[in-house]
């Protein structure tokens, strides 16, 4: 008796919880800590958002933590690569030489850290005749595709997309830099 009680106490936690993680109250609770930047990113971050005004430091560092969970070796299921997870074509048009060493490389982080800015710098160009707002737009932009932002004239209806742009911002908020 004791372990059928167990049995369906544990399914209804694990059916609470799935419920919880559902809702994305586990996403928003995680989102409500502190983001902390890995030490040797801060400076990079830093660095890297003075490529775009448009783009504060602390959205791009929520971006990175975002698309990786500061892994630079995070490969996406679709194929995404790096802490700022470029897909592989993007990368071999956008990404750029960040540390200066001769070579744009998706794997080093801060190469990849300066073309995500880099990117989110050129996303604001050719979104800035898109009306609604210019960040929501850009950060779009990075998780869709500037083509993409432009046809819907704004955050496109993706439910992926619009829960980017919502995580990094709320993520923004809690950013320690």
């Amino acid at each position: 008796m004791i372990a059928i009680v167990a049995a369906a106490v544990l399914v209804f936690a694990v059916s609470a919880v799935g419920g919880f993680v559902a809702l994305g109250g586990l996403d928003r609770w995680r989102d409500a800590q502190a983001i902390v930047v890995p030490e040797q990113y801060r400076p990079v971050i830093k660095q890297a958002a003075k490529r775009c005004k448009a783009v504060p430091a602390r959205v791009l560092a929520a971006q990175l933590a975002s698309e990786s969970s500061w892994d630079p070796r995070a490969v996406s299921p679709a194929g995404a690569q790096g802490i700022a997870q470029f897909m592989p074509e993007v990368w071999a048009e956008y990404g750029v030489d960040g540390d200066g060493d001769g070579s744009a490389d998706v794997w080093n982080p801060i190469d990849a850290i300066h073309s995500a800015a880099e990117l989110n710098c050129l996303n604001h160009l050719l979104v800035a005749d898109v009306p609604g707002d210019e960040l929501r737009n850009v950060l779009a932009a990075y998780n869709a595709g500037f083509n993409q932002v432009v046809r819907y004239q704004g955050v496109p209806p993706f439910p992926e997309t619009q829960e980017y742009v919502e995580r990094v911002l709320r993520r923004a908020e809690q950013v320690e830099l």
